[in-house]
């Protein structure tokens, strides 16, 4: 990328030097002698190249001189001048000088684009680092977006199994609600309809003779509740006894056990107290 921006500014300038040089030839060689025609074009081209060296070893030192790239401008405008003003002079092609005037101004401007490409180039490794970076976000963004589409599709088909046993379940239990009532319709009609209880009433009246049976079917109702079985809460152990007993657990071992250990083993042997009674007897039974 170097030399495609160097090459274009090297020869435009060369091609501009040229043209300057051979323009103030013409130009003056007919009014002072050539050699001073020559050395007037040659410092032309001399002071744009000198300014153009030290421009560009500024630039490779990371420096920049405000007032060499106007001397630089000055340079390059001169010699676009010089060419303008022999086209502007010359009566044969003067077309042609202008269409080249132009040549010094773009080839500053391709230097300057030169410099300005120098100024953000990038190392190899850099440019390596860069295009590894954005070829991992990019395997990144593939990856999220293929377990984004599975996760999709897999959510999809768990909705449509869901969906489908559901209506599955819907159609079975609106067939058996339909089962259930018409049986239960037909239930209905058997216990209401008084064929039945003649024909009931005739086979009975042998069995039980004066009794008239009443046959019914059952019928769905609410359900009453079955009280709860209740326990005899143990009964409360009075002072003196809990003291006995504290006392006796206590001295169940040799040494005597401590608190924590007769309360352990008083509620393990399944009596009751609450805490404050039991370490109330602790205490008097220690005193």
């Amino acid at each position: 990328m170097n030399a495609k921006t160097v090459l274009p500014a090297v020869a435009m300038t060369a091609v501009s030097m040229v043209l300057t040089l051979a323009v103030v030839m013409m130009w003056l060689g007919e009014a002072v002698p050539w050699p001073v025609a020559l050395i007037v074009g040659l410092g032309i081209d001399g002071g744009w190249l000198a300014t153009l060296a030290y421009e560009r070893r500024l630039a490779a030192q990371g420096d920049h001189s405000p007032a060499v790239t106007g001397v630089g401008w000055c340079f390059g405008l001169l010699a676009a001048g010089v060419l303008v003003a022999h086209a502007l002079t010359s009566e044969e092609s003067a077309g042609a000088w202008l269409a080249v005037a132009w040549l010094p101004i773009a080839a500053k401007a391709l230097w300057l684009v030169h410099g300005l490409w120098e100024r953000t180039a990038l190392t190899p490794a850099a440019l390596g680092a860069i295009r590894g970076i954005q070829q991992e976000a990019r395997d990144e963004a593939a990856v999220a977006r293929a377990r984004l589409r599975s996760e999709a599709a897999t959510e999809e088909t768990r909705l449509t199994a869901v969906t489908g046993a559901g209506a599955r379940v819907a159609r079975v239990q609106a067939k058996t609600a339909q089962t259930l009532s018409r049986a239960w319709s037909t239930l209905e009609a058997t216990r209401e309809g008084e064929d039945t209880g003649r024909a009931l009433t005739s086979v009975t009246t042998r069995v039980t003779p004066g009794v008239t049976p009443r046959w019914e079917l059952p019928v769905w109702g609410p359900v009453e509740p079955v009280p709860a079985l209740t326990l005899d809460a143990p009964p409360t152990l009075t002072d003196e006894a809990l003291d006995a007993l504290v006392d006796q657990i206590r001295h169940s071992e040799s040494p005597a056990l401590s608190y924590r250990e007769m309360a352990s083993r008083f509620r393990a042997d399944g009596h009751s107290a609450s805490e404050v009674r039991l370490r109330a007897a602790w205490k008097r039974v220690a005193a």
